[in-house]
C-alpha cells in the first residue's frame, strides 16, 4: 500500500520557516545592475530578431531565384 504523508502543523511550520529562511539568503541586484542586464538582455533581443529577419530575407531570395 501507499504510505501516508505526515501532514501535520509541525511540519508544515518548520517547512514554512525554512523556506523563509532560505529566501533570506537571496541576494537582489540592485537598481543600477537591474537596467544594466536589462539592457543587455533588449539589444541582445534585437540584435537577435534582425540577425533572423536578414537570413529569412536572404532564404527568401535564394528560394525565389529557385522556383
Amino acid at each position: 500500500m501507499a504510505d501516508k504523508k505526515d501532514t501535520s502543523p509541525a511540519l508544515k511550520r518548520s517547512w514554512f520557516q525554512e523556506l523563509k529562511i532560505e529566501f533570506g539568503k537571496i541576494t537582489w541586484p540592485g537598481k543600477a545592475m537591474l537596467a544594466k542586464e536589462t539592457g543587455v538582455v533588449l539589444i541582445t533581443a534585437v540584435l537577435l530578431g534582425g540577425l533572423i529577419v536578414v537570413v529569412d530575407w536572404l532564404l527568401n531570395l535564394a528560394l525565389q531565384f529557385l522556383w
